[in-house]
């Protein structure tokens, strides 16, 4: 699939629920999302069937993401049939890594290979503020887990804030001995991060000064490194990456789509257009329609965002999947 501006349209983030068992600051509010009943989010069925067509139109990487997509129930089974439909040639992960001590070795064996775990803060009581209370011990278990199942690239994905500047270093130290890809992403305003960016944003530009103060940097190719601008700290064996969203646009070579847990196919993180599938499919829609609906969204793709003016401000994180 081509969007109007010549892009290739082939990879996909599926949200399979806005659930979550943290309360980052910049993500949600403290009292958690509104839960959906079982009836708003698409069933796993439904989601297969989206993406059987979606693969047969040139789809080839599908990332699933939620909310924190671990907590929903009989996700390992379907990560299995999502890594065996044919044409994927890639099934990733993100989740914020509570779950995952006992889940690595599942999901691996379900056909996953890459994996991001959300992590913003190596300090324990950092962390339980920026989660509202959160255990850090758990997450590094779980980093752990995943690296003993073999997970590569495996990747910990670091919102750049004030709070956490401080310890870029530190995370970028961790890849001189460990095969871990550390990626700094801008902090983007969208829903809670609106209200929180102000006086937290931190561009990469900053970022990267500090880790060139002190290491030698050289530059690094990631497997799947999307719009990450990757190097190397001399003679390490992990990398860090850059995600500069808002100062450093990239919309130039997009190519995903997002489909959030209620069916909502959207072309852009910050666009309010989207396209309902889940109504399409319980109206009895065909393959036929489906195929209509998912060249509709790739059309309404605009050429850029515009966050930084403030669009999608009204849009929250953990029910757009990232």
């Amino acid at each position: 699939m081509r969007d109007s501006f010549g892009r290739t349209i082939d990879y996909l983030r599926v949200s399979v629920t806005d659930n979550c068992n943290l309360r980052c600051v910049y993500c949600m509010p403290a009292t958690g999302v509104e839960r959906r009943t079982h009836d708003e989010i698409l069933r796993f069925e439904e989601l297969e069937r989206i993406l059987r067509v979606a693969v047969d139109l040139g789809i080839r990487r599908i990332r699933v993401t939620g909310g924190e997509p671990l907590v929903r129930r009989g996700i390992v089974d379907f990560l299995a049939r999502v890594a065996h439909l044919p044409g994927t040639e890639e099934v990733t992960l993100t989740t914020n890594g509570v779950l995952l001590d006992e889940l690595a070795e599942p999901i691996r064996a379900a056909g996953v290979r890459r994996l991001n775990v959300s992590l913003d803060t190596l300090r324990p009581e950092r962390f339980r503020e920026l989660t509202r209370g959160g255990s850090l011990g758990r997450v590094l278990r779980g980093v752990a887990a995943a690296e003993a199942a073999g997970f590569d690239p495996l990747k910990l994905n670091v919102v750049l804030l004030r709070e956490n500047l401080e310890e870029v270093e530190h995370f970028a130290a961790l890849t001189r001995e460990r095969a871990l890809h550390v990626r700094f992403i801008e902090l983007m305003p969208l829903g809670e991060g609106s209200c929180y960016a102000g006086g937290h944003f931190v561009p990469a530009t900053e970022a990267r000064r500090r880790l060139e103060e002190r290491f030698e940097l050289e530059p690094a190719l990631v497997q799947g490194s999307g719009p990450a601008v990757s190097w190397r700290v001399r003679g390490g064996r992990g990398t860090v990456g850059f995600i500069a969203a808002l100062t450093e646009h990239f919309c130039d070579r997009c190519n995903r789509l997002r489909l959030s847990a209620d069916g909502r196919l959207s072309p852009c993180l910050a666009s309010d257009q989207a396209v309902s599938l889940r109504d399409a499919l319980r109206g009895g829609a065909t393959d036929r329609e489906l195929v209509r609906l998912l060249h509709l969204a790739v059309r309404a793709k605009p050429q850029e965002h515009r966050m930084e003016s403030g669009q999608g401000k009204g849009r929250r994180m953990s029910q757009l999947g990232g």
